[in-house]
């Protein structure tokens, strides 16, 4: 993934570690999309999003203003999209279901000739929405163009 080597998740803590790793999983995922890697770029998008909303949940002030009802798993990622939705921090916008299908399916095989920038679009919006974007990426470690 993209990040690996370039942070250490625990040493950043529950808030700037998911945050930092949503950032660099946004860079990632957007050059494995150019590079027509696109399953990849899928699944790494997928990431940054759970990233992202582990971050949102773990800021103390935050977490208190969002609508959890009682045996709410906020370890499951359609848990925690549906709470921030039904809080609405997020507008229900984008398909996140359909988002979860089409990952689980860049896990299984390539997508040739799948149009991404209508999910890329939406997946931007959220991380705006949530405020992990924008972010100046000259602030997040260099990357490895070694890496897949």
């Amino acid at each position: 993934m993209p990040h690996a080597g370039l942070m250490d998740e625990r040493t950043l803590g529950p808030e700037r570690g998911p945050l930092q790793r949503a950032r660099l999983h946004i860079r990632g995922g957007r050059r494995r999309l150019r590079q027509g890697k696109t399953a990849a770029g899928i699944v790494t998008l997928y990431d940054a999003l759970d990233a992202a909303m582990f971050w949102y949940f773990a800021v103390p002030g935050r977490k208190a203003a969002l609508a959890i009802a009682p045996g709410d798993d906020l370890n499951n990622d359609r848990t925690m999209f549906g709470i921030l939705v039904r809080s609405g921090v997020l507008d229900g916008s984008f398909d996140f279901d359909a988002f979860d299908r089409l990952a689980e399916r860049a896990l299984r095989e390539e997508l040739p000739g799948y149009d991404h920038r209508e999910v890329l679009a939406g997946i931007e919006r959220v991380m705006t929405r949530l405020g992990v974007m924008p972010f100046d990426e000259d602030t997040l470690p260099p990357e490895d163009p070694a890496t897949f």
